[in-house]
């Protein structure tokens, strides 16, 4: 270890004193043409070691598999604790304004992973009587990702023996069931409340802790099943012994999965669409948001968007009078959507669209956009399965567009042409394309790349709301159905820090958050539901729904703050957020305004005032 830190430290020490390194940012804008003489030289003296770690979390990642291995638990706090202490060994005073942004970013993230990994090593304790078999299945694993001699014989005995203990433990679970049964849908369980027993034989375990089990089965058996494939028909022993016992457990774990979530977490066969989620508590947003830079508690921040709802609602109602409507909001939403092209016309559209966007930023000189990313830019179709959970368009360098297929029934045609109306889909567009997302990651390719690992939604999402926000002001959206549509996005994004805050506070129900969808933003029920199963589904962060309008709220106010006051033109302060790279935006400002920074900054701005 001690050899280790010293060759870590010589990386750190490597950093700081080699200045010479050249980024690949290509900065070309209008006619002229990226050439090497467009590429300038960065003395960020971090760089190397944030490369570094980057590289050496890659490879224990791809070495430590199984994430609910204590092992792999260990390995990772001593990695990260080895990092601090070489981080905390520079001289801060010495760093550049930008090298003392990327040490604090890197503190930060570390700080973070070790917390995420105590509140892991809890939820992982708590799963512990239900999963009693998940020691065994990492130790298979691991051992033989060490390599390790095995006994095939002894191996099939432990099988057979886990076999036995999974049934007694689904026994004890179905004791602990109600007598009569009943609809367990709607049952709360605390996330921090471990599975107890009550009585001798009996194991009483919640839904939520129950629905965590299905996700960690799934994982334990892609293991167990990479650890028998490693052996099986190579080694004639294993093969002899290990087969059958395999093929038993693995049944019985499959089995057993399925009574969880049919008996404890309520879905039952044919429901497979059920949207159940992990709310993860107060803590673990608490701890979340302190690592995105937001200085705010979960409950301002549903009282935030509160505020912003009301005066969305406002809006809606004045646009609804002008369409003849009076203060029926919803007439006018109903009205908006049934404008929905024919079939086959939403490609041409969506083009139309992305070209408007791009002659508007031109004309107002608002950003640059580079030639290659012009010519680059492409659109594909999203298949009616990804429909199901991407009810809208989704972006980047290609615009995945939604619209109905040959294919799909005729209820959800109609509802995704009428969620992908003209009018909802000019914010989309730019939104997901120029000068959203297609325009960050082109930029965020080259221009300070390393900063990658600190990418944060707050940063992604928000900055493609922000301008919604912006466009706004600027009277882009000229038709009052225009301005339907981005109200419609406006109110969507205020409902998604409403209802993915307080599901992860267990305030609020799946179904509770689709209702308020349909009910105060307008969506088709469908398109709410795909939405909501988006939201929970387990492939974004708990924060991730309601970074899009905090993250637009914070470029907003720091668009006041530098443009507004006249110490920024709009071009220099778009071009300069997407040339740092990605970030919690509170940095972004500290490297806007040339904020003194310590080695010890904390958190403080507070950027909502309305």
């Amino acid at each position: 270890m001690k050899r280790w830190s010293l060759t870590l430290s010589a990386v750190l020490i490597l950093a700081i004193i080699s200045p010479s390194i050249i980024s690949p940012a290509v900065v070309a804008s209008g006619g002229v043409k990226a050439g090497m003489q467009d590429l300038p030289v960065d003395n960020n003296r971090l760089r190397a070691a944030i490369e570094r770690f980057q590289a050496d979390r890659g490879s224990l990642q791809r070495f430590y598999t199984v994430e609910s291995s204590p092992r792999r638990h260990a390995r990772f706090e001593e990695f990260y604790r080895q990092w601090q202490a070489s981080l905390s060994s520079i001289d801060f005073g010495r760093l550049s304004h930008s090298e003392q942004v990327d040490y604090l970013l890197f503190r930060n993230y570390l700080e973070h992973e070790l917390r995420e990994l105590s509140i892991r090593s809890r939820v992982l304790s708590e799963l512990a009587p239900i999963l009693p078999f998940s020691r065994a299945i990492i130790d298979f694993e691991e051992s033989r990702r060490r390599m390790e001699k095995i006994d095939a014989m002894k191996i099939a005995g432990t099988l057979n023996h886990l076999t036995r203990e999974l049934d007694a433990t689904r026994r004890s679970i179905e004791a602990g069931l109600p007598a009569t049964p009943r609809d367990r849908r709607t049952t709360p369980s605390s996330p921090s409340s471990p599975a107890t027993t009550a009585v001798a034989g009996t194991l009483n375990v919640g839904r939520i802790q129950a629905n965590r089990a299905v996700g960690e089965i799934a994982s334990l058996r892609r293991a167990l099943k990479s650890w028998f494939d490693f052996y099986n028909g190579y080694d004639p022993l294993f093969t002899w012994w290990v087969g059958e016992p395999y093929k038993a457990f693995d049944q019985s774990l499959q089995n057993y999965s399925g009574f969880l979530r049919e008996r404890v977490v309520g879905v039952r066969p044919g429901d497979e669409g059920a949207i159940v989620g992990n709310p993860i508590g107060r803590e673990a947003l608490l701890s979340a948001l302190d690592y995105e830079m937001i200085p705010y508690t979960p409950e301002e921040l549903i009282a935030l968007a509160e505020q912003e709802f009301a005066w969305c609602e406002s809006e809606m109602k004045k646009a609804a009078r002008e369409m003849g409507y009076g203060d029926d909001w919803l007439k006018a939403v109903e009205h908006v959507k049934n404008l929905a092209v024919e079939p086959g016309r939403q490609t041409e559209i969506v083009k139309k669209l992305a070209n408007e966007a791009i002659d508007y930023l031109d004309k107002h000189d608002l950003v640059t956009v580079p030639p290659l990313a012009r010519e680059t830019w492409r659109m594909e179709m999203l298949s009616p399965q990804q429909q199901l959970v991407s009810p809208f368009f989704l972006g980047g360098e290609t615009i995945q567009v939604s619209y109905p297929t040959s294919s799909m029934p005729h209820e959800a045609k109609l509802m995704s042409m009428r969620g992908n109306n003209p009018h909802f889909s000019s914010p989309t567009v730019q939104h997901e394309l120029f000068p959203g997302h297609g325009l960050q990651q082109f930029m965020s390719a080259r221009y300070r790349p390393w900063r990658s690992i600190f990418a944060t939604p707050f940063w992604t999402e928000g900055w493609a709301l922000y301008w919604e926000f912006l466009l706004w002001d600027m009277k882009f959206p000229a038709t009052v159905e225009d301005r339907v549509g981005f109200l419609f996005w406006r109110s969507h994004r205020c409902a998604r820090i409403i209802f993915s805050l307080s599901f992860h506070l267990e305030k609020m129900t799946p179904q509770e958050c689709i209702d308020l969808l349909v009910r105060r933003v307008g969506h088709e029920v469908d398109n709410a539901t795909a939405e909501v199963r988006r939201s929970f589904a387990g492939m974004y962060g708990p924060l991730y729904q309601a970074a899009y309008m905090l993250g637009g709220l914070q470029f907003y106010a720091l668009h006041r703050e530098l443009v507004d006051s006249g110490k920024m033109t709009n071009r220099a302060f778009h071009d300069t957020i997407l040339q740092e790279n990605r970030m919690p935006v509170e940095m972004v400002r500290a490297i806007l305004t040339k904020q003194p920074l310590t080695r010890d900054f904390k958190t403080s701005w507070r950027f909502y005032k309305k």
